[in-house]
């Protein structure tokens, strides 16, 4: 088998990131023979007023990134240079990933609810967007009332699918009748963007019915082909470039940044998912790789199994304008009870309306950095909650044979990378994300995932050495054992055998949290021995060996419960949380 190295052309990469409230500028280059993250430079988001126009953040972010560099990137007339000059100056290639601008409003249409309807939504989840309107055979509206309801609600995207290749026809073009007619009742200049992802034997009917009463009309293989099967991978595609000229519609410069990309843009989210793929395709771990990304426009979740993929995009979960939002899905008391102070809930209250004014701003107290931490915890058990039949293997809790959640987790969002300490974003993953079993959790500090997906399409090789550099860091092997019996009850004994020899013990209790240390890339052997029938991954009461690598916080071994439940007494929930705190680092 040939050397990676040997393919390795000495070819720059610059990656754009326009997110929705920073634009990041990140330049990766060969260093003795592999790609390495060079340098970050950066700027606001430039998408609202006064400027409204993205391309002027995204020059910004560049030059900011010259000075880092101390070498020019731009001419004098602004434009990047490109190839790289024999003086060093200028770059190869670019990408950009884009996540800033308003929730795509979508209506979905399918014939089964249970089946087309349920993948169309699913669909929909792997963009910024937000279902405002489904159409099905049971809904018994009337014609004219589903078409003043499409009219009402204004979307920007319409997505039909239904009938399986060869089946189902005659319901399928009542339904695009209805559309039809609804699309001719707007105003030429916004009309949706329609895409056809059902029976294909109907696409000339389709397309000759909607393309003259729609913004664009665009088709994908069918997402439903059979009953038994869903096949979403190519309408992904098809909408991540959708999603762009949606954008391009509603946010001045992405037309500008497309062509500086040579069109290599895409969602953030699709950029996250494919390089997912990619990894569990290449590592094939046996329960596939997780991960999990707070931003400020949305929460993503991607997942790669099986050869398969699945990514969910929640906009109502973002900690940025839209984070007033996830009050229709929670509670200000699950929120406040992650707190380890008392905080009044209308404090709480007011720090939620004045993020959501001020996306960008920071937590300036540490009363600030709690409510925001603690509003991370739960937009991902939100997030995890939604994710429903996307994702084969469950999390299982106490009284259900253990099914460990994921072999690898990664984890990005400035909240969860900015924590003041690795153990904070430790802590906070394991909060929010609760795995089973036996995990090791990989902190993107650099948010470089979606970026390094986009620069796939550029070179497959790139990605690969950058994460095995050392831009991303080992948090630590996580163990969380499942276990029915009283809390304060001996679950697990475990054995740390070094390398030289050395052996670290620790009796676990039901509600325990325990570090073992091992030095981040120290290898060594795990051996664990649960007690009345607790589960660590191995089967009920079943113990094991494993070889283990050290991360940033060494071995954690935690055993609060699964699902985790804190004490319904305030000032004792306090108390533990901050116990919690102290044995993570502080």
């Amino acid at each position: 088998m040939s050397d990676p190295t040997s393919l390795i052309e000495t070819a720059s990469l610059l990656a754009v990131d326009i997110g929705a409230s920073t634009t990041r500028a990140i330049l990766f280059d060969v260093v003795e023979g592999q790609y390495r993250l060079i340098a970050i430079g950066q700027s606001p988001t430039t998408a609202e007023m006064p400027i409204r126009d993205i391309g002027e953040g995204a020059r910004q972010a560049i030059e900011n990134l010259q000075c880092i560099l101390g070498r020019p990137l731009l001419d004098a007339e602004q434009q990047l240079i490109i190839p790289t000059q024999p003086d060093g100056a200028g770059i190869d290639a670019v990408v950009a990933t884009i996540s800033t601008g308003p929730v795509v409003k979508t209506v979905v249409a399918g014939l089964l609810n249970s089946v087309s309807l349920e993948s169309a939504q699913r669909l929909s989840e792997t963009i910024c967007s937000c279902i405002v309107e489904t159409l099905s055979l049971k809904d018994h509206r009337k014609p004219e009332e589903q078409i003043d309801s499409i009219i009402r609600v204004h979307p920007d995207l319409i997505i039909i699918a239904g009938g399986t290749d060869g089946g189902a026809s005659r319901s399928i073009k009542k339904m695009v009748e209805v559309i039809g007619l609804a699309c001719y009742l707007m105003p030429k200049g916004k009309r949706p963007v329609v895409l056809f992802a059902g029976n294909q034997n109907l696409e000339k009917e389709v397309r000759a019915a909607l393309e003259p009463l729609s913004s664009s009309f665009h088709v994908s293989p069918n997402i439903r082909p059979s009953l038994e099967v869903e096949d979403l991978e190519p309408a992904r595609k098809v909408l991540a470039r959708i999603f762009l000229e949606i954008r391009k519609r509603q946010i001045g410069g992405v037309e500008e940044v497309s062509q500086l990309s040579g069109d290599l843009i895409m969602p953030p989210a699709f950029g996250l998912g494919r390089m997912i793929h990619l990894l569990s395709q290449m590592y094939k771990p046996a329960k596939g790789i997780l991960a999990a990304d707070v931003g400020a426009s949305a929460v993503t979740i991607a997942a790669g199994y099986d050869e398969k993929m699945a990514l969910n995009v929640y906009p109502y979960l973002g900690l940025g304008e839209n984070l007033s939002g996830m009050l229709r899905f929670t509670s200000l008391d699950d929120i406040a009870r992650w707190i380890p102070v008392d905080i009044s809930k209308d404090f709480i209250l007011n720090y939620l309306f004045q993020k959501s004014l001020h996306p960008t701003s920071i937590p300036a107290t540490k009363e600030d950095l709690m409510i925001e931490q603690s509003l991370a915890r739960q937009a991902l058990r939100l997030a995890f909650a939604a994710t429903g039949k996307s994702y084969p293997t469950e999390i299982c809790f106490p009284g259900v044979h253990l099914r460990p959640m994921r072999d690898l987790i990664f984890a990005g969002g400035s909240v969860i990378t900015n924590a003041p300490t690795l153990g904070q974003s430790l802590l906070l993953l394991l909060d929010g994300l609760q795995p089973a079993g036996i995990t090791t959790i990989i902190l993107d500090r650099n948010n470089l995932l979606p970026v390094l997906g986009a620069a796939a399409d550029f070179n497959n090789i790139l990605p690969v050495q950058v994460i095995e550099s050392g831009a991303f860091v080992n948090l630590a092997m996580v163990v969380s054992p499942v276990s029915t019996t009283r809390y304060g009850t001996v679950i697990l004994r475990a054995r740390l055998i070094y390398a030289d020899g050395k052996v670290a013990k620790s009796e676990v209790k039901h509600g325990g949290l325990v570090i073992l240390p091992l030095a981040a890339g120290q290898t060594a052997q795990l051996e664990l021995h649960p007690i009345h029938q607790a589960d660590v991954g191995f089967g009920s009461g079943r113990a094991g060996k494993i070889n283990v690598t050290g991360g940033a916080l060494g071995v954690v071994i935690d055993a609060r419960g699964r699902p985790l439940e804190l004490p319904i007494d305030a000032q004792r929930r306090r108390e533990l949380i901050k116990k919690w705190h102290w044995i993570m680092g502080g």
